[in-house]
C-alpha cells in the first residue's frame, strides 16, 4: 500500500471513491439523491405564494431557497446514508473495514464523503437556481448561510448513521428514515416558516435537530438575526451533534442484525 494511502485523508479518499462507484450503481439511489432536492421545491412553489407572507419579512424565495437546501440535506445526504450505511453493513463491508487500518470513524466518514459533497454541491446550485429564478437578493449574511449548510451537511450525516443503527435491511431503510424527514419538513421550516406557526408550536419546533441549521441558511439572506439569536442556534446544533455522536458509537451497529 502506498504511503498516501496508510493517512487518515488517504483511506478516507479511497473509501471514498469505492463508496461513490457503490452509490452510482443504484439506479434508485441516484434518483433519490439528485432529482428528487431538484423537483421539489418547484412543486411547493404554489402552496408558498398563497400563503399570507405580510409581518413576516419574508418572501416566495426567501421560503423556498432554503427549504431547497433543506431537501438537498434530507435526500441527497440523510436518506441516502441511510440506505448505504445499512447496505454496507448487511453486505459485510463495514465488517470487513474494522480489520485494517481503517478506524470507525474514518469508515463512517469516508462512506459519508460521496453523499456530503453531492448535497454541498447541489446546495450551491440550487441557491444559484432560486436566486435567479425566484428573484432572491444576495445574502445579507453569507457567513450565516455557510455555517448553517455546514452544520446541516454535519447533522445529516450523524442523524443518519443513527438511524442506519436501528435499521435491519437496505430495503427497510426507505422506512425508517421517513420519520424525521416528514418532521423536518414540517416542523423546521421547510414547507412553513417558524414566524408563521403559534408561539408554542415555533418553540417546540426550534427544538428539532436540522431546525438550526434551516434557521441560520434563511438568516443568512435575510440577515435578520442578532448575536444571541446565532449563538443559540449554533449552540443547539452542537448539542445534537454531541448527542448523535453519542448515539452512534452506543448503538450504531458494524455486522448484520439477525
Amino acid at each position: 500500500m502506498s504511503g498516501t494511502l496508510t493517512t487518515p485523508a488517504g483511506r478516507m479518499t479511497a473509501l471514498a471513491r469505492a463508496e461513490l462507484t457503490l452509490l452510482g450503481r443504484s439506479r434508485s439511489t441516484v434518483v433519490t439523491a439528485l432529482f428528487v432536492p431538484l423537483v421539489l421545491p418547484f412543486t411547493v412553489r404554489s402552496a408558498v405564494e398563497q400563503m399570507d407572507l405580510k409581518g413576516t419579512g419574508l418572501t416566495v424565495g426567501l421560503i423556498l431557497l432554503p427549504a431547497a437546501i433543506g431537501f438537498s440535506l434530507l435526500f441527497a445526504v440523510y436518506s441516502t446514508l441511510v440506505g448505504a450505511f445499512a447496505a454496507r453493513r448487511e453486505q459485510l463491508v463495514l465488517k470487513r473495514l474494522r480489520t485494517g487500518e481503517l478506524r470507525d470513524a474514518e469508515i463512517l466518514a469516508g462512506a459519508a464523503l460521496p453523499a456530503a459533497l453531492t448535497g454541498l454541491a447541489q446546495s450551491l446550485l440550487l441557491a444559484a437556481g432560486c436566486t435567479a429564478l425566484l428573484h432572491v437578493p444576495a445574502p445579507r449574511a453569507p457567513q450565516l448561510a455557510v455555517l448553517g449548510l455546514l452544520l446541516g451537511l454535519a447533522l445529516s450525516v450523524v442523524l443518519a448513521a443513527v438511524t442506519a443503527g436501528f435499521t435491519r435491511t437496505a430495503e427497510s431503510a426507505q422506512v425508517t428514515s421517513i420519520p424525521l424527514v416528514l418532521v423536518t419538513m414540517m416542523g423546521s421550516g421547510l414547507a412553513v416558516p417558524l414566524q408563521m406557526l403559534p408561539d408554542r408550536l415555533a418553540a417546540a419546533c426550534a427544538l428539532l435537530p436540522l431546525t438550526p441549521a434551516m434557521t441560520l441558511v434563511r438568516d443568512g439572506w435575510t440577515g435578520g438575526a442578532d448575536a444571541g439569536e446565532v449563538l443559540r442556534a449554533v449552540a443547539l446544533a452542537l448539542a445534537w451533534l454531541v448527542l448523535g455522536v453519542f448515539a452512534v458509537r452506543r448503538w450504531f451497529r458494524w455486522e448484520p442484525r439477525r
